[in-house]
């Protein structure tokens, strides 16, 4: 096995220990007052929201450079490594946090009413669509198949960030 493999190994262990700890102090939080896991619940959600936009504005920017990295590389062996480990412990995890305590606080907190949060929950729909096409140009880089250029990439880098500004502006200004 080689060493990237084990330390890969070792950092997705580490990574699911910790989004179990998470799990389970977040399960704890509300059994033990769910009255009061309404809060809880808002700030683990933008921490998630947080967490999955990081990845998401960092990861096409990898894509850039990874673009102009020669297949086979020891660069774009690298970069290979970065993505995938980027995706699945940081980008993934954040999503799927984001997505549950977000639909739990959109039926909790609005009863799923009210046009602003439709519209935010088609953009957080569009974002996970965006997030897909990372997912599946991450194991086209990976198998040396990418076929996009840089400016590719450095125009896929804004989508996530248009997208988090009209969510963002949606959820504090409610305008409809």
């Amino acid at each position: 096995m080689a060493a990237s493999d084990t330390g890969g190994k070792k950092a997705a262990g580490r990574a699911f220990v910790a989004l179990a700890i998470f799990i389970g102090l977040t399960a704890l939080l509300f059994f033990h007052n769910p009255s009061g896991f309404y809060l809880w619940a808002k700030a683990i959600h933008v921490i998630a929201v947080i967490a999955w936009m990081a990845g998401m504005l960092y990861l096409p920017r990898l894509f850039v450079y990874h673009a102009d990295a020669e297949p086979g590389s020891e660069k774009s062996e690298t970069f290979k490594v970065m993505e995938q480990r980027l995706l699945r412990l940081i980008i993934n995890p954040a999503m799927m946090v984001t997505w549950v305590l977000g639909l739990w606080l959109a039926w909790n907190g609005f009863s799923f009413s009210g046009g602003w949060l439709h519209a935010k929950i088609a953009l957080v729909v569009a974002m996970s669509g965006v997030h897909g096409y990372f997912s599946a140009s991450v194991r086209r880089f990976a198998a040396d198949q990418n076929t996009r250029p840089a400016r590719h990439w450095r125009i896929m880098n804004e989508v996530p960030t248009v997208l988090m500004i009209v969510i963002v502006i949606l959820v504090i200004v409610k305008p409809f």
